[in-house]
């Protein structure tokens, strides 16, 4: 049987409508999609033979073209679902600057423990600093300062004790506030 009409394409079309559905159906899961795939490929038949080719079986061309739009559907759900998990995975990055309370908390914290240095005498707030921040062994300490390593060890555990003393008293327990270079120390 020979049709070079669209109309013939159509008739078609709408001959083996419900075969048509459950070819669909199969290729893409659900009869949802199948209908949809169906009316696009009505729409493409409408379209089709405008240059009066012929078409030899009507019902081949058909399931033909309904077919390769199954088949674009299908190359689109992977693009959305690489989409997706590519986004999805975006999302998953934990963000490293700390949340909004706990800025304000180390702030906080920060400023207890400045007001708590500052109540230090000079050589004992020198030794805490000297020996946690810029990691100077005792040694080094004592010769900066003048004094023993002995009173720099004195130094240091009274400035701990104090500090750790002051951020208690805040509600804070003194856990971690000031670790020097290298995780050495606790206040």
């Amino acid at each position: 049987m020979t049709e070079a009409m669209p109309n013939g394409l159509v008739a078609a079309f709408q001959a083996h409508y419900d075969e048509l559905l459950r070819f669909l159906a199969r290729r893409l899961g659900t009869a949802e999609r199948a209908a949809d795939v169906a009316q696009d490929t009505y729409l493409r038949l409408t379209t089709a033979n405008k240059g009066g080719d012929e078409v030899r079986d009507a019902r081949a061309f058909v399931f033909r073209v309904a077919g390769n739009l199954a088949i674009d559907e299908r190359r689109r759900d992977g693009r959305r679902a690489d989409v997706q998990a590519t986004a999805e995975a975006g999302s998953a990055v934990p963000d490293p600057a700390p949340s909004a309370e706990a800025g304000l908390l180390q702030r906080e914290r920060l400023r207890l423990l400045d007001s708590a240095l500052e109540e230090l005498p000079a050589n004992v707030r020198s030794a805490l600093l000297l020996s946690r921040v810029d990691g100077l062994t005792h040694v080094a300490i004592a010769r900066r300062l003048g004094v023993s390593e002995s009173m720099v060890a004195k130094y240091i555990a009274q400035a701990l004790r104090h500090c750790r003393r002051r951020l208690g008293a805040a509600g804070e327990g003194g856990r971690g506030a000031a670790a020097g270079p290298a995780g050495r120390g606790r206040l």
